[in-house]
């Protein structure tokens, strides 16, 4: 079977997007940061070389520090799936980045979103 498309784009081209998504909402670029530093472990000068030098998405989180354990209680549907019921770990870290950087954008605190 062949690797899904998102797995080969850019972190950096997808990047901007999750920051204008959140800053249309009212929210700031440092809480993208923050979620994704909670979500991978990594910290701000390894996200942006992750973000200038092209690293793709597979890479991105095969290569993350310390993926949060804690990841686990994101729950609810992405793009119409349930997240807990995809089984390809790379596409659920992927969704569970994307269903932050919703609940960032729909306003939720980011105790709730940091699952604190």
């Amino acid at each position: 079977m062949a690797k899904h498309r998102v797995y080969t784009m850019s972190f950096g081209s997808v990047y901007p997007l999750y920051v204008a998504k959140a800053e249309k909402k009212g929210r700031a670029k440092a809480e993208v940061d923050q979620v994704i530093h909670w979500l991978t472990g990594y910290d701000q000068a390894t996200l942006d070389a992750r973000i200038s030098d092209k690293t793709d998405f597979e890479t991105f989180f095969a290569d993350a520090p310390a993926m949060n354990p804690e990841r686990v209680k994101i729950t609810g549907k992405i793009c119409g799936v349930q997240i807990e019921e995809i089984e390809e770990e790379t596409m659920r870290e992927i969704r569970y980045l994307d269903k932050l950087v919703d609940e960032l954008a729909r306003g939720r605190p980011m105790s709730k979103i940091l699952r604190s």
